[in-house]
């Protein structure tokens, strides 16, 4: 069967109302400084990845009380399962910081290591660590959630755990999206795979009528590698082969919403070489081009995870 690619390309905007404006320069040391005293821990201050911070205007899209540009929202009736990749060198290093940040405020967590650990828990799947077995680690576990989960969850969101995800703004996004079509979203990367496929750092986030096929079908190693190659390749693959598109994972002004780095990297254009070739929207920089509903960042430093939790949720700003 032939398939329609009904992706919808981001037009370029150099102007526009609704700019993001999220993002407010401050002095690293001072800042910072403060925030390690208000964590009880001690921040660098010498990455410039922290000379930035992204806070204080982003938009969180609670729930359909919430007051302000969205009203109506209907968040509360959206069950979102996410699911954390993490092994046993970054449980307690990497993964325990989205627990006690943004991992809290799904509806289900789950962290996928190749150990079980009872205490955290996590749990261990029959797999090898190492960046060229994190195929098999996601069809074992996108198997295990369609096994345990399926029924009571609407969409399934894989991130890894160093990424930081605004739960609100996701609910938000799907919001508007068929939980029964075969759709996935995330961060677009337009090549290799015909209609392309979502980074897998940025977080990407699976239908129910997705991760069924996935599961269901997704174990004939005809149609989809089974280990091997890259995460988010194989996967994209795989669900291009079962007949699941990437959609438009853009907001309604076509700014984007899912992000392969930090804030720093995407206001600045300090990307590497090989996202300029892959990204969809061509790699634009600044806050013109981030929506002010933004779901995720990647390579987010545990610190970090402190910080952005604290300004999103804690500091109101009076204009």
């Amino acid at each position: 069967m032939k398939m329609r690619n009904i992706f919808y390309r981001r037009k370029g905007r150099t102007g526009g109302i609704g700019f993001i404006q999220f993002l407010v320069q401050v002095g690293v040391y001072s800042s910072l400084v403060i925030t390690g005293y208000l964590l009880g821990s001690t921040l660098p201050h010498s990455d410039k990845s922290d000379n930035i911070s992204i806070y204080n205007n982003i938009e969180i899209n609670k729930d359909q009380n919430n007051k302000g540009k969205h009203e109506s929202v209907p968040n509360k009736n959206i069950k979102v399962l996410c699911y954390i990749v993490t092994s046993p060198t970054f449980l307690w290093t990497r993964a325990v910081h989205v627990k006690k940040t943004w991992g809290s405020r799904c509806d289900k967590t789950l962290y996928f290591s190749s150990v079980t650990n009872n205490s955290f828990p996590a749990i261990g799947l029959n797999v090898s660590e190492g960046r060229e077995h994190l195929t098999a680690k996601s069809h074992l576990a996108f198997r295990y959630i369609y096994k345990h989960f399926f029924p009571k969850y609407d969409w399934f969101l894989k991130a890894d755990d160093n990424t930081y995800v605004i739960v609100e703004n996701l609910k938000y996004f799907l919001s508007a999206k068929d939980k029964n079509a075969p759709f996935f979203f995330g961060h677009h990367f337009d090549s290799v795979i015909q209609g392309g496929y979502a980074s897998g750092g940025a977080g990407y986030v699976l239908s129910r009528e997705a991760l069924r096929r996935l599961a269901e079908d997704g174990s004939d190693d005809v149609i989809c590698r089974q280990d091997g190659g890259a995460e988010d390749v194989e996967i994209g693959k795989c669900l291009h082969n079962l007949g699941v598109i990437v959609g438009n994972s853009y907001d309604v002004d076509g700014k984007s919403l899912f992000h392969c780095f930090d804030p720093a990297a995407h206001l600045t254009g300090n990307f590497p070489s090989w996202y300029l070739r892959y990204d969809a929207a061509g790699a634009l920089k600044g806050k013109r081009y981030m929506s002010k509903n933004a779901v995720s960042f990647h390579y987010v430093k545990p610190e970090a995870m402190y910080v952005y939790d604290y300004f999103l949720y804690n500091v109101n700003v009076n204009k």
